[in-house]
């Protein structure tokens, strides 16, 4: 079962409403005693880096969060901020990230970017495989993802990247580390292949402790 952490993030029932069409069980909380039910978590984020961090924290989550992540090796995807958290930093605020995937959140060089007014990064991109992986199985890299976002992830080792988007210059848009996987683009607006990305990582494998 699936758990959508419920700390203040916008987009959780939007999320919720693709598992409903896609009959995909879910529990959706903010309550630890409720999550751990689950043995996969979506970790979502709307809004700034560090305000999502103090919330994550506020609700006892982040402690909750390490043990089930680290020590029982649940799986966990993070959608837009909730990937950014992944990481160790960002340069959009202080707060420190879970660490769980090594990296620091960059804000795009706007010099760099195609398309006035450049920042946000916002509407419909495609896809550059970088290594294979089940999260991809039977989705369209070419129609790709809707993306809405200043900030990237910057992994420090490029083996942790699945794929990368170009917005003129490349950058990580789905990171994974053994059980942690991260998705900078919103499945949850991006029709076929968001429902199907869920799937996919309803049926992932769990690792073995």
């Amino acid at each position: 079962m699936v758990g959508i952490i419920n700390y203040g993030s916008g987009n959780v029932h939007a999320i919720a409403n693709l598992h409903n069409r896609a009959n995909i069980p879910y529990v959706i909380s903010d309550s630890p005693d409720d999550l751990s039910q689950a043995d996969r978590f979506i970790l979502p984020g709307v809004g700034a880096y560090d305000e999502t961090m103090k919330m994550i924290r506020s609700k006892g989550l982040f402690d909750f969060l390490n043990d089930e992540i680290q020590m029982k090796k649940k799986l966990i995807v993070g959608v837009c901020v909730g990937m950014q958290i992944l990481g160790n930093k960002s340069e959009e605020g202080m707060e420190t990230g879970f660490g769980w995937i090594k990296g620091t959140v960059r804000k795009f060089e706007t010099k760099n970017l195609k398309y006035k007014p450049y920042l946000p990064h916002l509407g419909w991109n495609n896809l550059f495989e970088n290594r294979q992986s089940q999260l991809f199985q039977d989705i369209d890299l070419d129609q790709g993802f809707y993306f809405l976002h200043s900030y990237y992830f910057d992994c420090d080792s490029k083996e942790d990247v699945i794929a990368y988007t170009d917005y003129g210059e490349k950058f990580a848009c789905i990171i994974n580390y053994e059980n942690v996987y991260g998705v900078q683009f919103h499945p949850e607006k991006s029709h076929s292949n968001g429902i199907k990305l869920f799937q996919n990582f309803a049926t992932l494998p769990t690792l073995k402790i």
